[in-house]
């Protein structure tokens, strides 16, 4: 039975129909709640686009008020490598949904995520045939989807942001996610965050906005 997801949503500020699409994608233990006021930071720029933040299908094993990609019990990386792999087809046919349901396209569609949600964004994000606008990954890391190098899959702009001081996600791990992407043709921008732990920073954010104005312009 394929799993369908649902979370908050934020339509547009200036009514009708979304010309464009962002999907945010939270991290362990967290729910769409914890992310869809990111849309308040961006709703401003692009007011014609559509914030979705669903919540992951499984109940967090570690917090009953939270939800999960995957579980991080286990032996690293092997455990986020696996998780990433089963959790990406639930992610896919959401996006499929949500823009037959829209009719947006992929290259109107940003596919943003924190943490876990990041590495989800990361691997479904660079797995797919149509291009993206953008992805924006704060404190994650890359698992390469099967395929990836082959030139296969289009190559969205990606930006990466990142605490130096995070204990829970290395930094090192988007340093070597921004190798990996652009040693395969990315436009890939890394962002590291001086003094920051597991979070997003006003910095990170201000990084990510400048980023997603270069390739996705504001509403004129």
């Amino acid at each position: 039975m394929t799993q369908t997801l649902s979370g908050p949503m934020m339509p547009p500020k200036v009514g009708g129909a979304p010309k464009r699409l962002m999907v945010l994608l939270h991290g362990y233990g967290a729910d769409g709640q914890d992310l869809i006021s990111l849309g308040y930071q961006w709703r401003e720029l692009w007011p014609d686009m559509l914030f979705v933040a669903p919540n992951a299908p499984d109940v967090c094993d570690m917090s009953a008020t939270g939800y999960q990609w995957f579980p991080i019990g286990g032996e690293m990386p092997l455990r986020r490598i696996q998780g990433v792999e089963a959790a990406r087809p639930v992610i896919v046919s959401f996006l499929i949904d949500l823009w037959a349901q829209t009719g947006i396209s992929p290259g109107s569609t940003v596919l943003a995520g924190f943490s876990q949600g990041a590495m989800m964004a990361l691997h479904v994000g660079t797995s797919l045939d149509q291009g993206l606008a953008g992805i924006v990954a704060f404190s994650g890391a890359f698992v390469p989807p099967a395929g990836f190098g082959s030139g296969k899959f289009a190559r969205p702009p990606t930006a990466l942001v990142h605490g130096d001081s995070d204990g829970v996600v290395a930094p090192d791990l988007s340093r070597e996610a921004a190798e990996l992407l652009a040693a395969d043709g990315f436009d890939v921008r890394l962002h590291i965050s001086p003094g920051v732990a597991h979070g997003i920073a006003p910095d990170g954010l201000e990084f990510a906005t400048a980023f997603l104005v270069e390739n996705m312009a504001p509403t004129a």
